[in-house]
């Protein structure tokens, strides 16, 4: 019988999106604990070493990341097995280099390359909303009773942000300054928004909010319309705003979260064979 959280993970069991090789080893490493789900991130140690290429082996990792060169978000990681997630902003002071990790339309991570500037902020996605208990969020000293309560919200991240902006809702977006741990702006769930899809069949693409369809007691469904006119729909909870009206407040990938068909990318692929 199994005693503690697991800390092993077979490499045939990884999530496919990490892209390993089957050949290359038995194991894969298992994600810490952290703000991502073990399914839903890209540990450091794949970022340095299979997509950067800075090592060659795991051992090469730890000894980069143990001289203190990789920030998320700001903050200096030294576990090789941190969890970067969507939106995270990874730093490497010794190259100067900024990515943000964002889906392509395939739903594997891309580590798209970004300004100093775009660096300073990330977009959160707002997943709860309360006020909350004394003991765990703390009380507004110059209110008495219930009213000194302070309300709170908790975004994709597991980030719990006081005092937020009361017109913020489940599911909207928050613009986030990552030096002065302050939102500064927030983008509405709403129709004509642009969106990225981040669970689903549709990972990585990127639309206009078109229309919702509400189900009680059932999944509520959104559609989105992407720049070729494209339709496409998913559910409500795995559509992340990314924009107001067309106009993304991030770099996105290449591609731009337009999905081609197989025969789209068959008739490019042979164009640059002919280049």
């Amino acid at each position: 019988m199994a005693r503690g959280p697991k800390k092993h993970l077979k490499r045939l069991t990884a999530p496919k999106h990490w892209m390993l090789d089957k050949l290359g080893g038995e194991w894969a490493p298992r994600p810490s604990t952290g703000p991502h789900k073990l399914r839903e991130c890209l540990p450091l140690c794949l970022v340095l070493r299979n997509r950067l290429k800075y090592a060659l082996t795991g051992r090469e990792v730890t000894m980069i990341m143990m001289r203190r060169h990789v920030e998320v978000d700001g903050k200096i990681r030294t576990d090789p097995n941190y969890p970067a997630g969507f939106m995270d902003v990874i730093t490497i002071a010794k190259t100067n280099e900024k990515f943000r990790l964002l889906y392509d339309v395939k739903g594997r991570f891309v580590l798209q390359k970004i300004k100093a500037n775009e660096a300073r902020y990330k977009l959160l996605k707002v997943v709860k909303k309360g006020k909350g208990a004394k003991s765990s969020i703390g009380r507004n000293p110059f209110v008495t009773g219930q009213a000194g309560t302070i309300p709170y919200v908790v975004t994709h991240d597991g980030r719990t942000i006081r005092y937020p902006d009361p017109q913020v809702k489940i599911y909207d977006t928050v613009k986030y300054d990552i030096k002065e741990n302050k939102i500064t702006d927030h983008i509405k769930f709403d129709i004509g928004n642009l969106c990225m899809v981040t669970k689903g069949a549709n990972t990585g693409r990127v639309g206009i909010l078109v229309r919702k369809e509400m189900h009680p007691g059932s999944f509520n469904i959104v559609h989105l319309k992407d720049r070729s006119g494209a339709e496409f729909a998913t559910r409500e909870r795995n559509v992340f705003a990314i924009g107001h009206a067309g106009e993304a407040e991030v770099t996105l990938p290449k591609r731009r979260g337009i999905k081609q068909s197989i025969l789209e990318e068959r008739e490019e692929m042979l164009k640059r064979r002919e280049k």
